[in-house]
């Protein structure tokens, strides 16, 4: 059974920096593009980040670039999100997500497994 499972979520003030990871269990993705969306409350889920194969070719929505820092471990299963000058209106709950080919994508149906969450609140 596939699983993955997103970690490091929190509140914070603005400006601070956050880690997430995401591991996936149950198959290996090292050869599977990942990403992370997230979705505010009254909001639609919206594409974050996404990250190839390889660690070479990324993709990040422009409300985060140059502040969040997708990468993966393939070696772990695992891929991160590196979030710094966090702003209020980067609260939300992040999800993880993976898809079965290489090719990296931004819309939700893209993806073909999900993990369960993680919130990251932060504070003015």
């Amino acid at each position: 059974q596939v699983q993955l499972v997103e970690s490091g979520g929190g509140l914070v003030q603005a400006g601070d920096s956050l880690r997430l990871s995401c591991a996936a269990s149950g198959r290996t993705f090292s050869s599977n593009a990942m990403g992370w969306f997230r979705q505010a409350p009254g909001k639609e889920r919206e594409f974050v980040a996404a990250v190839g194969w390889l660690n070479a070719i990324t993709m990040y929505a422009d409300s985060v670039k140059g502040r969040f820092t997708i990468s993966r471990d393939n070696a772990k299963n695992t891929v991160y999100l590196q979030m710094n000058s966090l702003k209020p209106e980067d609260t939300a709950v992040y999800y993880c997500a993976a898809r079965l080919i290489r090719t990296v994508g931004r819309r939700s149906d893209d993806y073909d497994y999900w993990g369960q969450g993680t919130q990251v609140t932060v504070s003015s």
